[in-house]
């Protein structure tokens, strides 16, 4: 058993950190890189645009973000059951593990993907989805736990940098593999591909153990599990409500989080399948090699963007940092739309990493900076975070997919996500500077 640290330790810190490392390939290898090549290649492979499901004729990428979004009103409906019961019974790690052991070995069963079982493979994608963003419901709230105020934006960065390390790392063997199928003496590269959903979800499942040898448990437990228990977290999440209205920054930042995080996690969910579907690839194998070296870009600049965003926020304030993140995001919508070439995507690769991470480590350490003093509950808190997160997603992809599927192109989809971003602006100059009780 190891020791139990202290708030704000810097082992403890790492520990907390390292399971970004752990987590982040999921995030990478089967939402931005590898799956949606394999996804679209089944298609191809097939002939096929469309494919019926629940006897209704969708094309392939709507079809997987209708998935998505499925899987994240999953995440928003059973996030505050469990939230609560982790709370009442003081065991945020086992919720922890849980979900990260469900996301894993889902991810482990996309080896068996197929059009021919197609409700079995979308289920597999689904608790994939559902098992890594469950995870960070208790993950985020760990940080207030786990580190000081003056820590919080410090730390969150070096997540997400760890992250992105890992992750990339992963993805180069994986590429690797692909690119370099008869080296490992496999056939084509269908094999390889499916294999490296195996191990992502031995990375996720293996690296996690450094995390959980140093996590506390969670807070002091209130006694025994009772019926009136699972719906405490939807009373807690009622609760948390009110109390924000006598929290007014709180209570106007959630806003502008809400509407801004829809249309970055719809961008980051889709740009994958942006980029498969339509760009002028000249082959399939440059399809694969152009998306997944955008793809590392992207990663790579994210590093960079997370450091210099937790700098400009030092600098200037986190709400004017993010202000200052979410009029890049609208010119990168804006350019979207005329992007057809291998060279323009890779451009806007550069920019989209340099805000990627910065917007998301920003967002939960500002939130994380916004509570009430001296909060106890933070569970309840990043549980609400998160549900309103996974509500914004819900909308974003379902509105995504929904205007490709009128439309025809994902082109105007990334363009209708413009509304959201100035919206987000807006609200965030709203948000008053210091702390505000009406």
């Amino acid at each position: 058993m190891k020791e139990v640290l202290p708030k704000g330790h810097k082992k403890l810190l790492n520990a907390w950190a390292f399971y970004d490392w752990a987590n982040s390939v999921y995030s990478l290898v089967i939402a931005s890189a590898i799956f949606p090549l394999f996804y679209g290649a089944l298609f191809r492979g097939a002939g096929i645009e469309e494919i019926e499901v629940f006897g209704m004729l969708l094309r392939r990428s709507p079809l997987i973000f209708y998935t998505t979004a499925i899987a994240f009103l999953v995440v928003a409906i059973i996030s505050p059951i469990l939230s609560g019961v982790a709370d009442y019974l003081g065991n945020k790690k086992f919720f922890l593990k849980l979900f990260c052991y469900i996301g894993a070995l889902s991810t482990i069963g996309l080896y068996w993907f197929s059009l021919e079982h197609i409700y079995w493979s979308l289920l597999l994608y689904l608790l994939g989805l559902v098992g890594f963003w469950g995870s960070l419901v208790f993950y985020n709230s760990y940080l207030p736990d786990v580190a000081f105020p003056k820590q919080h934006d410090a730390i969150s960065a070096k997540g997400y940098s760890l992250g992105y390390v890992g992750s990339v790392l992963l993805l180069v063997v994986c590429l690797a593999m692909i690119l370099g199928y008869e080296s490992f003496g496999f056939k084509d590269e269908a094999m390889p591909t499916r294999l490296s959903f195996v191990l992502t979800g031995v990375w996720w499942i293996g690296f996690s153990q450094y995390t959980y040898a140093y996590l506390p448990k969670g807070n002091k437990s209130r006694g025994k599990l009772t019926s009136t228990v699972l719906f405490n977290g939807f009373r807690e999440l009622r609760g948390i409500w009110q109390s924000m209205q006598n929290q007014l920054r709180l209570k106007k930042y959630l806003y502008a989080f809400f509407v801004y995080s829809m249309a970055v996690q719809t961008v980051m969910l889709a740009a994958a399948y942006f980029g498969e579907q339509e760009l002028e690839w000249g082959s399939d194998s440059e399809r694969t090699t152009g998306l997944i070296v955008s793809i590392l870009l992207i990663q790579l600049v994210a590093v960079l963007g997370a450091v210099l965003t937790s700098r400009l926020s030092a600098r200037v304030g986190n709400l004017k940092a993010l202000v200052i993140i979410n009029i890049v995001w609208i010119l990168i919508c804006a350019w979207a739309y005329f992007v057809y070439t291998p060279f323009q995507f890779y451009f806007t690769a550069g920019f989209v990493g340099l805000v990627m991470g910065g917007i998301q480590s920003l967002s939960r350490s500002t939130y994380a900076k916004f509570l009430p003093k001296d909060t106890l509950d933070t569970t309840s808190y990043f549980s609400f975070y998160d549900v309103a997160e996974k509500i914004g997603i819900i909308i974003g992809m379902f509105l995504y997919g929904f205007v490709e599927e009128i439309t025809g192109s994902m082109r105007f989809s990334i363009v209708f996500l413009i509304v959201f971003f100035v919206a987000g602006v807006i609200l965030l100059k709203r948000v008053p500077r210091e702390r505000t009780v009406v």
